[in-house]
């Protein structure tokens, strides 16, 4: 439901449960799962203890929400990029865009999902762990169905599994945003990203296919149709 049409409570509801939900990303981020407590959430939201509890029970509470979120939202990367184009490159590009501006704009909570998604993390029993991880594959199959639609059109030629190669740039992605993390102006993304872009698809780039494209394009600039 829309937070607009709301009654008055429950958007002030809404509003704290997600105040809440910020301090705690950026406390377990910084000191992990296991050192952070209730009541220090509470002095970082800058709330009573009480009203902590009557928003989330227990401090799992307040962390499986975090992570289901982030899974929520690199899925919506994924898809923004495909749907913005038909063009596979073009959608890769896409993604890798997406992926740095959802991480910038959710960077405590990511380098959450980035521990637990590992196993790293190992904070709660190996059903939700499984959770995690059956969502985070389903969000790189769609990203392996980009590469092999190009493959198909014979856009990238087929030097490797579409899934391995989706999860060889997401992973690349994850390490460059840990290190754009840690040392931002030396390590600056988007320069970092569109230099992998080109080092990725150097080699998978199909050459009789762009030269065939260019060849088209240079015939209908001369034509007079």
């Amino acid at each position: 439901m829309n937070s607009e049409i709301l009654p008055r409570r429950e958007r002030e509801n809404l509003l704290r449960r997600q105040e809440i939900l910020a301090a705690a990303s950026e406390l377990f981020s910084e000191r992990g799962y296991h050192f952070v407590t209730m009541r220090q959430i509470a002095e970082k939201a800058e709330f009573a203890i009480v009203t902590i509890y009557k928003c989330f029970h227990s401090k799992e509470q307040l962390y499986i929400p975090l992570l289901l979120e982030q899974c929520e939202k690199l899925e919506n990367a994924i898809t923004r990029a495909i749907e913005e184009t038909d063009d596979e490159v073009a959608q890769l590009r896409n993604y890798i865009r997406f992926r740095g501006e959802t991480f910038c704009e959710n960077c405590p909570s990511l380098c959450l999902l980035l521990v637990e998604s590992s196993g790293a993390g190992s904070n709660f029993g190996a059903s939700f762990l499984e959770e995690i991880r059956t969502r985070r594959h389903s969000f790189l199959r769609k990203l392996a169905s980009v590469f092999e639609n190009a493959m198909r059109r014979k856009r990238l030629k087929r030097i490797a599994d579409p899934f391995q190669l989706a999860v060889a740039l997401d992973s690349t992605l994850d390490a460059l945003l840990l290190l754009w993390l840690d040392a931002p102006e030396r390590h600056p993304y988007l320069e970092a990203s569109g230099a992998i872009m080109e080092v990725f698809f150097n080699g998978l780039a199909n050459r009789d296919f762009v030269r065939s494209e260019e060849h088209t394009s240079e015939l209908q600039s001369h034509s007079f149709i």
